[in-house]
């Protein structure tokens, strides 16, 4: 009797240790568990910070050079054949796009905030704006969007008295698209002149101005491409890729150093 009151006294022992044990191995797993949530929080967050850290490393100026570095020959191509201010031009892309970074501009490739209207027969893309889930245009890429943005304006007759505007007077511009309705902001041309005016993108105006004297059929010679930075791309492969001399390239491009980086679009005047 005695033997059998001892071994369940140590059977009782027993459990009473196996269970401390499991409590305490528990314990430290879902410490260890914890742990390792903290561990994966603390990367996601360090992750965040790294992409939020380069967000930031820009300022919106120098992303705003950087816009107007990309697409000041297209603006003065488009200047040269429509008539419209080159200055006018950049401002609305810097505008509508939010500096080339807006959700449009991102996802759509549109620049100009152009909406899809009834004779729309590209892709599209829905957006809340003015209202909930309004349809935009999508281009290939961005020229596309410079391409229309032209023709969008000179096809549409409520735009037609800014044609006979002199195509240097972009306040008039400014002021003329606010009057016939291309945004709902009141501000709107109050934006595109000071945009000009922080940015001097007026001198692209007397730049085109110079540039007009070419013929039609030497204009009809000549197209503009946008060719983006792979890697392994270099001035000399770019410039013997499109025919061009290397000064050319740079100068067309404002490049300082002869220095390009990955991913940077860079605009080139090709003959056909």
């Amino acid at each position: 009797m005695r033997l059998i009151s001892k071994f369940i006294c140590i059977l009782i022992i027993s459990l009473i240790l196996n269970s401390c044990a499991l409590l305490k191995n528990n314990k430290e797993y879902k410490s260890k568990k914890n742990s390792r949530k903290s561990k994966i929080a603390e990367n996601s967050n360090q992750k965040l910070s790294l992409v939020n850290n380069e967000e930031k490393k820009y300022t919106s100026f120098q992303r705003a050079e950087s816009y107007i570095k990309t697409y000041s020959s297209v603006a003065k191509s488009e200047m040269n054949k429509y008539g419209i201010p080159a200055s006018i031009t950049l401002a609305q892309g810097l505008l509508e796009s939010g500096i080339g970074i807006g959700y449009l501009a991102k996802n759509a490739n549109n620049h100009f905030g152009i909406k899809c209207h009834k004779n729309w027969k590209g892709d599209r893309i829905y957006y809340d704006d003015d209202e909930k889930g309004e349809c935009f245009r999508v281009y290939i890429n961005p020229l596309e969007s410079y391409y229309d943005h032209s023709i969008f304006l000179k096809n549409r007759i409520r735009y037609a008295f800014l044609f006979e505007l002199k195509s240097n007077d972009y306040e008039g511009w400014a002021k003329g698209l606010k009057k016939a309705g291309y945004a709902t902001d009141p501000k709107y041309s109050i934006k595109l002149i000071n945009l000009i005016e922080r940015y001097n993108l007026s001198r692209f105006d007397k730049l085109s101005l110079r540039r007009s004297n070419l013929t039609k059929d030497e204009k009809k010679n000549f197209r503009l491409i946008i060719h983006q930075v792979e890697k392994g791309d270099t001035l000399f492969s770019i410039s013997r890729k499109y025919n061009i001399d290397i000064k050319d390239l740079i100068d067309q491009n404002n490049i300082r150093n002869e220095t390009i980086y990955i991913g940077q679009n860079i605009s080139i005047r090709v003959k056909e």
